[in-house]
């Protein structure tokens, strides 16, 4: 009998996932003869035991292809929502289906949600790898993420392209780049495009000091502004706030820590609008007007970047290397020009920040960038 091995995409989807699709499942028949069976919608899909067997030809003509042949879905493994309405805990259906098809491992493909839904089908019993992709490039253990270049690429174009605007406006262009929680993508848009002021969630920003940097660019002849924002950028004022209630949450009981945690998701949702505030605080301190772009999910589709597909394929092949070998558990990582097998314990619920003495950040200083600090 076939060796056989499984692989599903989960969590939002991101360049170079069909890339990494088709250099583990090539690899692993035409290297070690296995069959590969494509789980479809993510964890959902491994739990309904919904499947098609991936054959060459289904491999074929999707290194290109931006999202997933597969579709992915956004759920956790130990609180399945079923038709019904109820949750319960996916783990030992999912076992069931591994088993059933006497898979040798399961490859993951996704990010830090997937690497903690990972870890739990691995206690779970279930032989387990993932291989990291998010435009966010903020998973724990990798030094890149598949999906990051193309992402950056695309932003750093829209960048590029808002200059023009602001110099015939004598605007502030106001950019507002994916980065919920990490500020990889801003920073690198950012820094690639030139733009003047950068802000990214690791930095609270003050937006009096944002507004003085504008204006002694304006007493110096500059009459525009490039500001490239993350869209979990914060200013020093609600990350006071943010800290406080995170700080009363770690001491609180259960029925507080439920009130607070109502609280957060209010704070959360009037500091939505944060980028528009933003451009207008911005216009009423320095007197030119402020427009805003939202990139949005542009910055997740199309075709992935000759980076992310080398990446994706160095990544996929070195996958099924370590399953052949009897390896799993692991997040398959790059390291520098290495691939290595990196304990799920020791990245999942971890996330990569950009830190604070990264060269990235000190040659934003160094050209006089301002980070809104």
């Amino acid at each position: 009998m076939a060796r056989t091995i499984g692989i599903l995409t989960a969590g939002g989807d991101s360049p170079g996932l069909n890339a990494a699709i088709r250099a583990v499942g090539k690899a692993a028949q035409r290297a070690y003869g296995m069959e590969v069976l494509g789980f479809k919608d993510g964890f959902l899909g491994l739990m309904q035991n919904r499947f098609e067997r991936l054959q060459s030809d289904d491999l074929s003509g999707i290194l290109t292809r931006g999202g997933t042949v597969l579709g992915t879905s956004r759920i956790k493994v130990d609180r399945v929502e079923t038709e019904s309405g109820r949750r319960i805990d996916g783990r030992a259906k999912m076992r069931e289906v591994v088993e059933m098809h006497e898979l040798e491992a399961l490859v993951c493909l996704g990010g830090d949600g997937t690497a903690k839904n990972a870890l739990k089908l691995a206690d779970a019993g279930i032989p387990v790898l993932t291989l990291p992709k998010t435009i966010d490039n903020d998973v724990a253990g990798t030094d890149i993420t598949f999906g990051f270049d193309t992402a950056l690429n695309i932003a750093t174009e829209a960048v590029d392209r808002l200059h023009s605007t602001a110099h015939s406006h004598h605007r502030i262009m106001v950019v507002e780049i994916m980065g919920h929680s990490v500020g990889w993508l801003a920073l690198g848009a950012g820094l690639a495009g030139g733009a003047d002021v950068i802000l990214i969630p690791e930095i609270p920003y003050d937006v009096e000091a944002v507004a003085s940097s504008i204006s002694a660019r304006r007493a110096a002849g500059s009459a525009f502004s490039i500001v490239a924002v993350a869209e979990g950028a914060i200013s020093r004022d609600d990350a006071t706030i943010r800290d406080s209630m995170e700080s009363q949450m770690n001491s609180a009981d259960k029925p507080e820590k439920n009130a607070i945690k109502k609280k957060m998701k209010e704070f959360e949702g009037v500091r939505a609008g944060g980028t528009a505030q933003l451009a207008s605080t911005l216009t009423g301190l320095t007197g030119l007007e402020a427009r805003i772009t939202i990139l949005g999910h542009v910055q997740r589709g199309g075709t992935p970047s000759p980076a992310d597909r080398l990446l994706a394929t160095r990544l996929g092949t070195a996958c099924v290397d370590f399953i052949a070998e009897g390896t799993h558990g692991v997040l398959v990582a790059a390291i520098g020009e290495t691939t290595e097998a990196v304990p799920l314990k020791k990245v999942a619920g971890k996330t990569k920040r950009v830190p604070m003495d990264h060269p990235w950040v000190e040659s934003a200083r160094h050209l006089g960038i301002s980070l809104g600090d």
